[in-house]
């Protein structure tokens, strides 16, 4: 089976598109950085180093210093699909980081989107 192309899309490509969606709802660029760094151990040194270098979503995803253990607490629909249904270990990890996005954008506090 093909690989999806997301997987090949580079992050930085996508990434102002996450800005852009919490920005329209009043959130801030600071705050969909804080839930990558959450999600994925990136600090904001090695988070703008990916951007820069066009990394593409499958190595992002595959260089992130410590995928947060507590990720797997994140239910819900992103794009009609059940995000822990999702059995591609890469395109669930996309899709986490997607339905944290649209929590910031619908104005749900960080302390539970950051499942504390």
């Amino acid at each position: 089976m093909k690989p999806h192309r997301i997987y090949s899309m580079s992050f930085a490509s996508v990434y102002p598109h996450y800005v852009n969606k919490a920005e329209r709802k009043g959130k801030t660029k600071a705050e969909v950085d804080e839930i990558i760094h959450w999600l994925t151990g990136y600090d904001q040194a090695a988070l703008d180093a990916q951007i820069e270098a066009k990394t593409d979503f499958e190595g992002f995803f595959a260089q992130a210093p410590q995928m947060n253990p507590s990720r797997d607490l994140i239910k819900g629909v992103v794009c009609g699909v059940r995000v822990e249904n999702i059995e591609e270990p890469l395109m669930r990890e996309i899709r986490y980081l997607d339905k944290l996005i649209d929590e910031l954008a619908r104005g749900k506090a960080m302390q539970k989107i950051l499942r504390a």
